[in-house]
């Protein structure tokens, strides 16, 4: 995926997810998100401050130690922002490409889609990902030492897309065949692998 395919990704994610906001209810702000220990209202924060400066960042860097985990749940639990202001800043940083210092360009892609579905699955929203973001980001997942390193924390496995042209891991790992979206949550930390691949039923059997 090129750079301005991604951009255009991580815009279109952007707003969309700020059109989700919009409709919540204010106790489903206060929901738990899939981050354990993080409301919705502070997930939404978190991805508004991806385009925030290390200066920004340090008054939550010195209370953290500098450590990476502490230092971004302070920042998002130090923001006083409303819901307003959180989707008005998400929509404002449309067309900007600006990213955390480290990053990769991929990076704000995958944020905002495993974020968005920290958000929606606890409130039982349907949130698909657009496969070719999802392969974008399942590639980058992969491949990653921090905060995610699915190579180390899940050995011995072959991921394999049922939707779309994704294939990782060993050829002699165990296999696991799923649509990318569930890929990407596999490989995030937000769903176990399966113990083992679903048996195929009779029908397909028998051909």
């Amino acid at each position: 995926m090129d750079s301005d395919t991604i951009w255009r990704n991580i815009d279109e994610q952007r707003g969309q997810l700020a059109d989700l906001l919009d409709t919540l209810r204010p106790e489903q702000w206060s929901t738990p998100s899939l981050c354990a220990g993080w409301t919705v209202r502070e997930v939404a924060i978190h991805i508004t401050q991806s385009q925030a400066s290390f200066g920004e960042f340090l008054p939550a860097a010195l209370k953290s130690g500098f450590r990476f985990d502490v230092m971004v749940r302070r920042a998002a639990l130090d923001d006083p922002s409303d819901p307003p202001a959180i989707t008005a800043r998400l929509r404002g940083m449309a067309g900007s490409r600006k990213r955390p210092p480290l990053t990769k360009e991929v990076d704000p892609l995958l944020d905002v889609l495993i974020h968005t579905q920290d958000i929606c699955i606890p409130l039982g929203i349907d949130r698909t990902m657009p496969t070719d973001a999802a392969v974008a980001v399942a590639e980058r997942l992969w491949h990653m030492k921090f905060p995610f390193a699915p190579q180390r924390d899940l050995p011995g496995y072959r991921f394999v897309a049922t939707d779309a042209d994704f294939a990782v891991g060993p050829e002699w790992g165990a296999l696991r065949e799923a649509p990318i979206h569930d890929i990407v949550l596999m490989l995030s930390r937000r769903r176990p692998v399966p113990d083992s691949e679903p048996e195929a039923d009779d029908d397909a059997q028998a051909d």
